[in-house]
């Protein structure tokens, strides 16, 4: 079966172009729904960021340094190894994240729940 619009008989189908004025109305209506809008979300959100003084990041509460879990949470790989290392974990270079970091909160919690002497 072969294509109609392969058939050498038959004239082609011409297509018309979009009036200019209904080209210029949809990029006006881009404009004011998409454009628009971004421009003023970004000033919003740089006045906020203008707005504020010292560290972009908040503080670390005392929760941050009592608890481990948000500690070994905010540590990346290298930091949890060193820790691991400092801790004298056997075989912490060849562990997973989440094994190590299990492994550090039982070692930690066991430390910190060990009696204390002086």
């Amino acid at each position: 079966m072969r294509d109609p619009a392969e058939e050498p008989d038959q004239p082609r189908r011409q297509l018309h172009p979009l009036p200019k004025g209904l080209v210029e109305l949809y990029g006006l209506l881009a404009v004011l729904f998409v454009l628009v809008p971004e421009w003023m979300a970004g000033g919003v959100l740089k006045g906020f960021r203008d707005g504020r003084e010292g560290s972009e990041l908040p503080l670390r509460s005392m929760a941050w340094q009592r608890l481990p879990e948000l500690q070994l949470a905010t540590m990346g790989l290298a930091e949890l190894r060193l820790l691991a290392r400092r801790e004298r974990i056997c075989g912490y270079a060849a562990m997973e994240r989440q094994r190590l970091t299990n492994r550090l909160m039982r070692r930690l919690c066991r430390r910190r729940d060990a009696p204390r002497t002086l």
